[in-house]
């Protein structure tokens, strides 16, 4: 199935509006993670625990609080999950993990006599462990752009590979931008989402550079940003096509998941989104401006061996 087969929208011109636009976005996520909310991370990288505990009826969440405080659970948030009767707790740790689910069952039933309660699902993680994968993550994250790197490098050129690695950047920025600001928790499914970003960027950033190096050798005799323009047209067609139904099926987990898989669908629905946009508006650009600046420097040099030619 194919469409759009004579498009000719201008993407390459309104490139500098783009990136005053992808420059607001960076630098709003980038206030909230500095300066405003921060990055909310899940007991997976702070350490702590985490219990679903679920009632017979819905029960408000300050008694909750109070339970929680007569046990001394210490730092603790208890926000309510799923429907009204679930609850979920977390606590970081205080070196009482061990034992903390049974005294927050005890202290539930001691203070919610005319109501059933169970503890659903209790997870635990040391504060050293949470250290060592945030560590491992970053390190992840780093050797697999360097790979990135010397991969695109080598397929096509130096100044593609850099545009591909500043687009990854430029969509997970994004990313962690939009859970910053909705304060929503950074975990193992969502870094897991953050590296399926990763890869479908830098699949759709390859296939349109695949069309860019063709054109380039087939139409050498015309302007380099408007071989660009045309090679981003000709795969317009297959860019909608694949971002358009994977977005169905992020849309279906996102609002038909559940809550436990909301923040991993999100994550990919942002990534996606903003990584179909980059790969047209950074990538392919940034391509064109680091030709562009080739040129001149190399004019530039032309020019000034001329002149000392001529003295």
């Amino acid at each position: 199935m194919e469409f759009l087969t004579n498009a000719n929208f201008e993407f390459i011109n309104h490139r500098r509006k783009a990136y005053v636009f992808s420059a607001i976005l960076i630098a709003i996520g980038l206030f909230s993670i500095l300066f405003h909310k921060g990055l909310n991370y899940s007991i997976d990288f702070e350490g702590g625990s985490v219990l679903e505990v679920r009632f017979d009826e819905p029960v408000p969440l300050e008694p909750i609080r109070s339970a929680l405080r007569k046990i001394e659970a210490g730092t603790f948030e208890v926000q309510r999950f799923g429907d009204e009767r679930e609850i979920l707790i977390h606590v970081k740790d205080t070196g009482l993990t061990g034992a903390l689910g049974d005294r927050v069952l005890d202290q539930m039933r001691a203070d919610f006599p005319d109501r059933s309660v169970e503890i659903r699902r209790e997870e635990s993680v040391g504060p050293r462990i949470g250290k060592e994968l945030r560590s491992k993550a970053f390190w992840a994250i780093l050797f697999a752009n360097l790979g990135i790197l010397i991969y695109i490098s080598w397929r096509f050129e130096f100044r593609f590979a850099v545009a591909a690695v500043a687009a990854l950047v430029h969509d997970v920025l994004i990313t962690l931008g939009v859970f910053s600001l909705a304060n929503l928790e950074i975990s193992l499914s969502v870094i897991a989402a953050f590296l399926t970003i990763v890869g479908y960027s830098l699949n759709d950033t390859i296939v349109v550079f695949d069309r860019i190096r063709e054109d380039l050798r087939l139409y050498a005799r015309l302007p380099y940003d408007r071989v660009l323009n045309t090679a981003i047209n000709r795969t317009l067609s297959r860019t909608i096509l694949t971002g358009g139904t994977t977005l169905i099926v992020v849309l279906f987990l996102l609002f038909g998941g559940g809550s436990v898989i909301r923040d991993f669908a999100l994550a990919l629905f942002v990534g996606i989104v903003i990584g179909t946009y980059s790969s047209i508006y950074v990538a392919s650009a940034i391509v064109v401006d680091w030709h562009n600046f080739d040129v001149a420097r190399a004019k530039a040099k032309g020019l000034a061996r001329a002149s000392t030619t001529t003295k």
